[in-house]
């Protein structure tokens, strides 16, 4: 985890989470964090399953849209 504060601004599907199966859990929304260095590279700062933010290959996500009014119980349920 990075010290560096992050926003969260979007939210994605894990479709692979092989070499991950404690941190990550396919078919599941994850917050996606703001990291333009991230994205850079190709990877993407989450959420995972340890409640931290970490980085993985952008590849694992595919980006979704929420609507305004449902991402309060996702934020909740993270």
């Amino acid at each position: 985890m990075n010290d560096r504060p992050y926003r969260a601004t979007a939210y994605a599907v894990c479709i692979d989470s092989s070499d991950y199966p404690a941190s990550l859990e396919r078919n599941k929304i994850y917050r996606v964090l703001e990291d333009e260095d991230a994205a850079a590279d190709g990877d993407i700062r989450v959420i995972d399953e340890s409640g931290e933010d970490d980085l993985y290959s952008a590849d694992r996500f595919v980006p979704i849209q929420v609507p305004a009014e449902d991402r309060k119980s996702l934020e909740i349920a993270a």
